[in-house]
């Protein structure tokens, strides 16, 4: 183990420089607060969005403000090669290479964290018994459930989510000023085509995002959920694909998969776990948010572009919209007498996204004369900083 814990840690030997790395300020910044905190890190969000990236650019901040090397530990544990060593045999390895004692204070870098079994009893202990700063980091929010509550005040989780428009033009090298803003919509378009997963917006390409795809229905879902038939849970994502920003009608897909509602039910919630998608709820009454259709948002628009191309642009603006606003507001949809406004949040602010077209005259009415507190109207890309005052 000695000799790959040594792989894993190039700074143990020799100077360490992320190398063309671009960094997303918005998280470094809150991971540098919480290096003050005692709790526990946990990165999630999709696979390959940047969470080890993340993690490699805070020990490359932590080294160059004088945090001695040899304190700081990054391993995957997915690897092979430590199928057999539970977490804590690893920290004790590590503070063993390096004659590290108990009460003196270490750095953890733990990928992958949720490939090992019983792992937040593991991290518990690290927190209760050793002098440690730990960050960890999965894919899966169905996997990172504590159903015994061992964490319950020792970590705080942070979602880490794909590129925004202004991220994903950071990373391209492009900056617009103000009296370019005929530009946005341009570049909107490309965003769509290729999203906002950092490897792929340097080097754009189809198969990556196929890979990346049959990745986490491999790992994550068929395999982690012990599914034999993994056709079907191909089938379905694609299923969802083309109903994205639609209403989803659980029984009309279990019908089509011929499978059970409950199968279809279940299903679903693995793709929402991955954050493959993510799922809008109805405005109302409690029981109209938890018995009406949910409609389906995907978490990455070059997945979408994928899947549909360019087709109706106007649902890649809305299920940008949605992503901005997802975890900012608590959202739902408005449906009322078969007319459907985009968004209404939980404190009465009515949104409605137009890719440069007008509302019908249904909706303009429902849209108008609806008692909300605010009302916005987001018809183009321009429109987007309109946002920001919500």
């Amino acid at each position: 183990m000695k000799d790959l814990l040594y792989q894993y840690n190039p700074w143990w030997e020799e100077a360490f420089k992320n190398v063309n790395v671009n960094p997303r300020e918005k998280y470094l910044a809150e991971l540098r607060r919480y290096l003050e905190l005692k709790q526990i890190v946990i990165l999630t969000g999709l696979r390959r969005v940047g969470k080890t990236t993340l993690m490699k650019l805070i020990i490359e901040e932590q080294i160059a403000a004088g945090i001695e090397p040899s304190r700081i530990l990054y391993v995957s544990l997915d690897d092979y090669l430590l199928r057999k060593n539970n977490i804590i045999e690893i920290i004790n390895e590590f503070r063993k290479v390096h004659k590290i004692k108990i009460e003196e204070k270490i750095y953890l870098f733990l990928d992958e964290i949720t490939y090992k079994a019983e792992f937040q009893v593991q991290l518990k202990n690290l927190y209760d018994f050793q002098n440690s700063k730990i960050f960890a980091a999965s894919a899966s929010a169905s996997m990172l459930r504590d159903k015994k509550a061992s964490l319950t005040g020792r970590a705080i989780t942070l979602e880490i989510k794909p590129l925004d428009l202004d991220e994903y033009l950071y990373f391209k090298g492009i900056t617009l000023k103000k009296r370019d803003q005929q530009l946005y919509k341009s570049h909107f378009l490309e965003y769509c085509r290729v999203g906002g997963l950092p490897e792929n917006v340097l080097n754009p390409n189809r198969e990556y995002l196929m890979n990346l795809v049959d990745d986490i229905i491999q790992k994550d879902i068929t395999a982690f959920h012990a599914i034999k038939n993994h056709q079907i849970v191909r089938d379905y994502f694609t299923l969802l694909m083309e109903r994205s920003g639609k209403q989803l009608s659980i029984n009309k897909i279990g019908k089509i998969l011929d499978i059970s509602p409950d199968t279809a039910k279940r299903y679903l919630g693995f793709f929402e776990s991955t954050y493959l998608i993510h799922l809008l709820p109805r405005w109302g009454k409690t029981n109209q948010k938890l018995l009406s259709a949910k409609k389906i948002y995907v978490s990455d628009l070059g997945i979408k572009y994928m899947f549909l191309g360019e087709k109706d642009l106007g649902s890649y603006f809305e299920n940008y919209i949605y992503l901005l606003l997802r975890n900012r507001k608590v959202l739902y949809y408005l449906y009322e007498g078969a007319t459907e406004i985009d968004f209404i949040t939980e404190d009465k602010i009515l949104i409605e996204a137009k890719f440069y077209a007008k509302l019908d005259k249904r909706q303009e009415k429902l849209f108008q004369e609806y008692p909300a507190d605010k009302k916005l109207l987001i018809d183009s890309v321009e429109m987007l900083e309109h946002l920001n005052e919500i």
